[in-house]
């Protein structure tokens, strides 16, 4: 049963970062990260929130839109961490020239660790470990 309440809760903040990468809102989409977290993207080293951060406001510039969804592939719970593997597919247009697009879709794989911090769940450590662009 904890596990269920668990995976609710984490449901609702996965939610919220979707709602906050289609904004481009990226302090509202950090909100689910601690401050201690350790990010590792696709075959790059690792990084800590503060450079996430200027990443992804970086990144969140060079696009129109974003389009996102996932689905959880598997999740556990081990010593008060919770660990899920979730699939996820973002459509992105991104400027071209002047008025048109450039549509480009990624497929990730992406492990999260979640810890319950004072009251809250917020990702420890963030691994993608599959990436396809198209």
């Amino acid at each position: 049963m904890e596990t269920d309440l668990i995976i609710a809760a984490i449901n609702e903040l996965h939610q919220k970062a979707n709602q906050a990468l289609e904004n481009k809102d990226a302090t509202a989409y950090m909100t689910i990260f601690g401050d201690t977290l350790s990010f590792t993207p696709f075959e790059k080293p690792t990084i800590n929130k503060r450079d996430f951060t200027i990443d992804l406001k970086k990144y969140f510039n060079g696009i129109k839109e974003i389009h996102t969804s996932h689905y959880r592939i598997k999740s556990s719970v081990e010593d008060d961490i919770f660990t899920e593997k979730i699939a996820r597919k973002s459509v992105l247009l991104k400027p071209k020239l002047l008025v048109f697009t450039k549509k480009q879709t990624i497929q990730t794989e992406e492990i999260y660790h979640w810890k319950n911090i004072q009251g809250d769940w917020k990702v420890i450590a963030l691994e993608i470990v599959l990436e396809e662009k198209y």
